[in-house]
């Protein structure tokens, strides 16, 4: 009976390898550009912001279609049934029609079409910057995602390697409890070291899971999705320097890139570009003293009547209106609140830029202190590593204690956690330098944050 179970429960394992590697076998591999790329096109919030583009070039279209002549064409048909003797009458002997074709255009009014046609090009700018924000939203969130999901698996790995090394102790305890050179105590540490290797595997289990459900959610890719690693020896140049940096130095790349964040931050860009909005809407607002005047050419089309038949006669003319605002307390009010528009718009540009500068030096830190983490934790897994072998060794010689080799193998789960959060901690801090730059180009960003 127990050799048909071990031989049930071996067949079991043979074929869910098997249908583990089919699969795997039909796997998507995928690479960090393959997910930004996938996320881009993924991302209703940039899909609303390229509506909003093509709404604001239509606005800023009227406002240009404003200031052209404007043609109108009016048309007349009429019947009666009674006369001016309050007689019945056929009122298909009675009908008429007409039309006048007219052409208006602006003359004057204080060049406010050309304000507004001003401030819809800002408007549309306002939404393009928009949109560029969102766009290194998208890919610093996707970058998240893909970096939580390797460390993830790695952090999973290292606890499956755990529970490998509790199988292994287990076996040895269950082998010594036979001969008698085990106490009940340090079998029972086994045996619960053993359990809370394996509730730890599956922890990482359900993390790494959740990890992928985001990635996926923010690509849209299928479920059956593998990522490919980080080649982290392309920043390691960068992490030797930024874990070694002077006072000096970090000054020097804080004001370099503060200088770029200015010029290119699309945020810190929409701050600007609202305050020159509100800067024309108060040019506009005092426009509203200046009278307005309008020409008007028409003349008609034909004129026809049951009774005459077509008439012949044409006639037409020009005509000139005019309107000049009266209402002085209405304009002046609505001048001050255009003026208290601009100073808030002026407000905010500040504000915006005060946060981008401490964004920029909470990131610059948060890398030079990732990078130091890198660095001290692979002298960390270094050490470590030895100081679980050589345990590992003497509990098979017997030399140490169930115990012991728990609290090496704690450690050394606990070390390469720490590398791997230290090292997936800064490339997310490089993203989010790139975010706030709008540096599209990573080559460019490593460039300059090496300072060449």
């Amino acid at each position: 009976m127990h050799y048909a179970m071990n031989n049930m429960k071996k067949a079991l394992l043979l074929l869910s390898l098997v249908l583990f590697g089919y699969t795997n076998a039909f796997a998507q591999t995928i690479n960090l550009e393959d997910a930004r790329m996938h996320a881009l096109a993924n991302s209703l919030t940039l899909a609303r912001y390229n509506l909003a583009i093509r709404n604001s070039i239509l606005n800023e279209r009227n406002r240009l279609y404003a200031m052209l002549p404007s043609l109108s064409a009016t048309y007349n048909a009429s019947v009666s049934y009674l006369n001016e003797d309050w007689a019945f009458e056929k009122p298909q002997d009675t009908f008429s029609a007409g039309a006048v074709f007219s052409i208006t255009q602006i003359i004057f009014e204080g060049g406010k079409n050309f304000i507004q046609k001003a401030i819809s090009a800002i408007e549309t700018e306002i939404d393009r910057k928009g949109a560029l924000g969102e766009y290194f939203n998208v890919l610093d969130s996707v970058d998240s995602a893909y970096y939580s999901a390797l460390e993830a698996a790695a952090n999973l790995k290292a606890e499956e390697t755990a529970l490998e090394t509790a199988v292994l102790s287990l076996s040895i305890a269950e082998v010594r409890q036979e001969f008698g050179i085990i106490n009940t105590g340090d079998y029972l540490r086994v045996l619960a070291e053993k359990e809370s290797r394996e509730n730890s595997r599956n922890q990482a289990r359900r993390n790494l899971a959740l990890s992928m459900t985001r990635l996926r959610l923010l690509t849209g890719l299928p479920e059956t999705i593998e990522l490919e690693e980080i080649d982290f020896l392309e920043y390691e140049d960068l992490i030797q320097r930024f874990a070694g940096i002077s006072d000096e130095d970090a000054n020097i790349l804080f004001n370099d890139f503060f200088r770029i964040l200015i010029d290119e931050n699309p945020s810190l860009a929409r701050a600007s570009l609202s305050a020159q909005r509100s800067e024309r809407n108060l040019s506009l607002a005092k426009r509203d003293f200046s009278p307005t005047i309008r020409a008007t050419i028409f003349s008609t089309g034909f004129n026809y009547s049951r009774a005459n038949g077509y008439n012949d006669t044409a006639y037409g003319g020009v005509s000139i209106s005019g309107s000049i605002p009266i209402d002085f307390w209405v304009l002046t009010n609505r001048i001050e609140r255009s003026r208290i528009a601009l100073d808030s718009a002026i407000l905010d540009y500040e504000i915006t830029r005060n946060s981008l500068e401490t964004e920029l030096q909470s990131a610059l830190l948060n890398a030079f202190a990732q990078a130091e983490s890198v660095l001290s934790s692979r002298r960390s897994l270094d050490y470590t590593e030895r100081h679980f072998e050589f345990i590992m060794e003497r509990y098979r010689l017997g030399h140490s204690s169930a115990s012991d080799l728990g609290d090496a193998t704690l450690l050394l789960i606990t070390s390469q956690n720490n590398l791997n959060k230290a090292i997936y901690g800064f490339l997310q801090s490089l993203s989010r330098l790139r975010t706030l730059g709008a540096l599209s180009d990573e080559e460019l960003l490593i460039k300059i944050l090496m300072g060449t």
